[in-house]
């Protein structure tokens, strides 16, 4: 159980993934199938749905869409400042944390995860400054 309870975020996000996908399949079968019909086809079954193009193609144009907009938050909150956002950090601490105020390398705690730990690495290569 406390391995559930350690691991709780990413289970949360692996199952409202799976259930946003499984929702996806239904919802583009009963449109694809409408098309068909529209067209004088015959429907197509679920299986022969989720393993079409048609799905993949979907599927990789919301995963490219919401990929890029989380991606470009994660960059903006590093370099931008937001008063009052809980997202921010403070004016004046925009950037990249020194190792001792990201608790990492050598100023890693007995609590940090392993990649913390670490020296070097990728890490280390993203510059400290943004000019």
């Amino acid at each position: 159980m406390s391995r559930i309870r350690s691991h709780a975020l990413s289970l949360f996000f692996a199952l409202i993934f799976v259930l946003a996908l499984l929702g996806q399949s239904i919802a583009g079968l009963a449109e694809a199938n409408e098309e068909r019909l529209d067209h004088g086809l015959a429907a197509m079954g679920y299986f022969d749905f989720v393993t079409s193009s048609d799905f993949v193609v979907d599927v990789a144009e919301n995963w490219q869409s919401e990929f890029l907009q989380f991606f470009v938050f994660i960059l903006a909150t590093i370099w931008l400042v937001q008063r009052g956002s809980s997202e921010s950090k403070q004016p004046g601490e925009e950037g990249n944390g020194t190792d001792k105020d990201e608790l990492v390398g050598a100023n890693a705690t007995s609590r940090s995860p392993r990649w913390a730990k670490r020296a070097g690495g990728a890490r280390r290569s993203i510059p400290t400054r943004c000019y």
